[in-house]
């Protein structure tokens, strides 16, 4: 029988529910008892001898001549049913003809137990709350097709009780995070998602266009510089978690629309920063531990890497790790087209317009990051690749800027924020000759945040967090598909 045919098979025994006086889809419910607290105390309420109610969705339906059991499902819980001809009568019947597995049912019956020591309620009313038409995935094979499971997420969770955990993990942790900085003194705000200039990082935006003001504008890229104007209107604690888009390629890390959490600190510079990101991941760690959504505090694993988070974490600088993995022994000796040629012998491709630091950047994520397993912050980057960070004083080619990288994954960006309007000025400038010459990433020409530059921001500290690979680290996923509850896809 195809999926057609079973849809319309249902189609009919939801018609002649209605024609039988029963409405499949009733504005009235009646929540009942939770199926979690009905187990929890089935054998008080079973003395009791009482009917209770209770509502879910049909998982199971097993008929045996006169009577059925069945499993209905609400949460995480389920709880199986009888239903009795002899108890029922025609409304037995009506059930046998027309309920199906996947239909939302409310059930009020009484609590008794089986030979075999099930909890189970012996139905003595049944009302369908919302008829399903289309069959669920069988449970023994459920989606075969992992871009499928992507597509149709609800019935991945649906089935999967481990894909469904691992969001209920995603939701703590954002909690988690959020708790943490309002108990830091942080303030939580919200910044545009449109934006006229798309800047913050160097990434290529979406683009839309607003009719009743007839001008373009951008999906917004990273918070980052609308946070700053609130440094400037003398909010010094500040953050925000939401989801920012870029249009890049899509990988193992990466998704068109991504969650970042960005927080910002007037006075702080980035070594406080970075004490802060270490707190703030011994904190998640410690509060996933004690809820059992992971084993392992100061140690867990990682794509069968054992991860040590002991604090401090290690800080090597950029350079370093180019040294020791790449055998780039003097950067400061290379030029552009030497960097290139080292990036081809390690099989990547680079343009014309690319810069010294970019392509120094992609020899580092393809052929030192994966070196790193534990906890470690990579500081002192090349200048060019970081527009918005303060100058290193001693050696002003590199900035104070950081990365923490877990098991080879960037998990956290930040840097002691460019307070200079005038040194940022000439910044944004230089990004544009490199926009020019062909780098679409390079970092657009924002006036109107130099002009709140010039009003006078306080030193600050700043970093961006993934949510989503800090949610892939913590729960073993290796593609960020896995975490998020709708990837972007190809239609079909």
């Amino acid at each position: 029988m195809t999926l057609e045919d079973i849809r319309g098979e249902r189609i009919k025994k939801l018609e002649t529910l209605r024609a039988s006086g029963h409405d499949p889809f009733p504005a009235d419910v009646n929540e009942g008892m939770p199926i979690a607290a009905v187990l929890k105390n089935f054998s008080k309420i079973a003395r009791r001898k009482k009917p209770i109610t209770v509502v879910g969705r049909l998982f199971a339906k097993r008929g045996h001549g006169g009577s059925t059991f069945a499993d209905i499902r609400r949460g995480d819980e389920k709880l199986q049913l009888f239903f009795s001809e002899d108890a029922l009568g025609e409304a037995y019947r009506l059930f046998s003809d027309t309920v199906d597995v996947g239909d939302f049912l409310e059930i009020a019956g009484t609590p008794f137990t089986t030979k075999r020591g099930e909890p189970t309620l012996a139905v003595s009313r049944w009302r369908m709350l919302a008829k399903s038409l289309r069959p669920l995935p069988e449970k023994w094979r459920g989606l075969q097709d992992v871009e499928e499971r992507f597509r149709k997420r609800y019935l991945d969770m649906l089935m999967n009780d481990d894909v469904r955990q691992r969001f209920y993990t995603r939701s703590f942790l954002v909690r988690t995070i959020r708790t943490f900085f309002d108990k830091t003194g942080f303030n939580e705000f919200e910044t545009p998602i449109l934006q006229t200039v798309a800047g913050g990082a160097l990434a290529r935006p979406f683009k839309t266009h607003h009719h009743a003001l007839d001008i373009d504008l951008y999906l917004r890229i990273a918070k980052e510089l609308f946070l700053k104007r609130l440094l400037v209107g003398g909010l010094e604690r500040i953050y925000e978690i939401g989801r920012d888009f870029r249009n890049e390629g899509i990988d193992a890390t990466h998704n068109p629309e991504f969650t970042m959490l960005e927080a910002y600190a007037a006075w702080w510079g980035e070594d406080k920063m970075m004490q802060c990101v270490e707190k703030l991941f011994g904190t998640v760690v410690g509060q996933l531990t004690r809820e059992g959504l992971m084993t392992g505090a100061k140690e867990f694993e990682y794509d069968k890497k054992k991860i040590v988070a002991k604090t401090p974490f290690p800080r090597i600088s950029f350079l370093d790790l180019l040294r020791q993995h790449a055998l780039i022994v003097d950067y400061d000796g290379e030029t552009r087209d030497s960097m290139a040629l080292r990036a081809s012998r390690f099989g990547i491709e680079t343009a014309p317009h690319e810069s010294r630091g970019k392509i120094a950047d992609g020899i580092f994520k393809k052929i030192c990051r994966p070196h790193i397993i534990n906890p470690t912050f990579v500081v002192n980057h090349p200048l060019d690749i970081s527009p918005l960070a303060k100058k290193i004083e001693k050696d002003s080619h590199y900035v104070r800027r950081f990365q923490l990288v877990v098991a080879g994954l960037e998990i956290a960006n930040g840097f002691a924020e460019l307070n200079d309007p005038l040194d940022q000025q000439g910044r944004f400038e230089d990004q544009q000759k490199m926009r020019a010459g062909g780098e679409e990433d390079a970092h657009p020409l924002d006036e109107s945040f130099i002009e709140a530059m010039e009003y006078g921001m306080p030193p600050a500290a700043g970093v961006g967090i993934g949510i989503d690979r800090l949610v892939m680290l913590f729960t073993d996923m290796h593609t960020i598909k896995e975490v998020i509850a709708f990837p972007t896809m190809r239609p079909k």
